[in-house]
């Protein structure tokens, strides 16, 4: 069986200036190659740097400890979340953008989101808090070929008016993967003088190299695949939001170490989904968790 592509990617930073006074900070590059579990990479291929490159290494191939380690930055104590919809199609989304304000709406404070919880920074803990600031549509055109960064980065700052330094911003587009070797990704930059994190998502309706395969809940395929994504990236930025967080010796973050594997399904919102689980270094030093006695669906 042929694995499955990463869910997201990271690169090495540099500063971009744009135009009205926007400084992209950025990760660039493609993602890792895919975590443990059969299918792509949520993320894309490469080096550690720019673009949090997901669905990487697979958690305990290196010799040393497959524990996350702290690298001497920030995480997230809370987040505000404001989801962007790019492209023309957005005006017929079905269920997707009605579903992703359900899950965005109910993560926060959920057993789900609370596997984050046990790192820390320099700011303090990893918050279970998500506050949820609704959705921006943009049905001017899209991309036509995978993103960079800056474009999308470009793209938070035309469309949120006042954004927030613990902000993320997941942009949805409706571009289809194709042959693109990841799902979606994670990245920082600066709006306005304001830092931000942000976020890209292929659509993947029909895309069963990024499909969960849920069991039979009442969602989409598209949004099941989506949702099970975005959980990734969310808590991805929430442990490394810029790039000074927690990952492992090899790069994989905690939601790298567990791609395209569950246990079950959770609940967020009043809703069951099939989210991934993440990596928990107490839960390895335990030897409890799911897979490789590390991965945590709930906690």
């Amino acid at each position: 069986m042929s694995r499955r592509p990463p869910i997201s990617r990271r690169a090495s930073r540099r500063a971009l200036p744009l135009a009205a006074g926007l400084a992209i900070y950025l990760l660039a590059g493609v993602g890792a190659a895919s975590a443990a579990g059969p299918g792509p990479s949520m993320e894309p291929m490469d080096a550690r740097g720019g673009v949090h490159a997901h669905g990487g290494a697979q958690a305990g191939a290196a010799a040393a400890s497959p524990n996350l380690v702290w690298h001497g930055g920030q995480i997230l104590t809370d987040t505000v979340v404001q989801s962007i919809f790019w492209g023309r199609t957005w005006n017929s989304p079905g269920d997707k953008i009605s579903g992703l304000d359900t899950f965005y709406g109910g993560v926060g404070g959920s057993p789900y989101m609370n596997t984050n919880t046990e790192y820390t920074g320099t700011n303090g803990q990893v918050g279970n808090g998500v506050a949820f600031a609704g959705h921006v549509v943009d049905t001017s055109a899209a991309p036509k070929r995978a993103p960079s960064t800056t474009t999308i980065l470009a793209e938070v700052a035309k469309r949120i008016a006042n954004p927030v330094a613990n902000g993320y911003y997941p942009v949805y587009t409706d571009l289809p993967r194709g042959n693109n070797g990841y799902c979606a990704w994670h990245s920082y930059g600066t709006v306005r003088g304001v830092p931000v994190q942000f976020g890209f998502f292929f659509r993947l309706d029909g895309d069963a190299g990024c499909d969960p395969g849920d069991p039979g809940t009442v969602h989409s395929q598209g949004l099941e695949a989506l949702a099970n994504v975005s959980g990734h990236e969310l808590s991805e930025t929430v442990s490394d939001p810029r790039n000074g967080g927690w990952w492992d010796n090899s790069g994989a973050e905690n939601s790298d170490k567990c791609a395209w594997t569950f246990s079950g399904l959770v609940t967020i919102g009043g809703e069951a989904w099939k989210i991934q689980g993440n990596w928990s270094n107490a839960a390895y030093n335990a030897g409890s968790g799911y897979y490789a006695k590390g991965c945590i669906q709930t906690k």
